[in-house]
């Protein structure tokens, strides 16, 4: 039952990223053409696009060896299996919210690709949105790690 979950967890978080965000920045944009975008366009979507996945992708693989779980929870409901360990190297190193930084960077691709102000308006209540998911998760991993939370937090950005 665990692995179920924990599979449905990172299948979720893959189809609400990964497929139905872009959708929505593409809707929201008045179904633009997604061929024929210039080969500068193309090539900054492409690092941005692959860049963010990267990134978000070895997060969850790292977080699955070394903390042996997922440390999100959606506005403190579990989604998949919490860390049992707190998480400061690796991905961690660069900031406190690897993946979301790296679904940042996919999401921003998808604004470079599409090129409308609707796609970048999408981009900013996505962050508006995951700010106040951040903090709330925030708030819950200095209750289950403490002062060594609290000191990682000190020294390190949050993006």
């Amino acid at each position: 039952m665990k692995q179920i979950r924990e599979i449905l967890g990172y299948l979720l978080g893959g189809v609400l990223f990964v497929g139905l965000m872009p959708t929505v920045m593409w809707l929201a944009s008045g179904l633009p053409p997604i061929v024929h975008i210039g080969a500068l366009r193309a090539s900054v979507t492409g690092v941005l696009m692959m860049g963010g996945l990267a990134l978000s992708v070895w997060t969850i693989v790292y977080m699955k060896r070394r903390g042996k779980g997922n440390p999100m929870d959606a506005f403190g409901h579990e989604v998949a299996p919490r860390t049992q360990h707190l998480m400061t190297d690796g991905p961690y190193r660069l900031n406190r919210n690897p993946m979301l930084t790296g679904t940042l960077l996919y999401l921003a691709g998808v604004v470079v690709w599409l090129w409308t102000w609707q796609a970048a308006a999408v981009w900013v209540a996505f962050l508006a949105v995951m700010l106040v998911q951040v903090v709330s998760e925030e708030r819950r991993l200095s209750r289950d790690f403490g002062e060594e939370y609290d000191a990682y937090r000190r020294r390190t950005r949050r993006f």
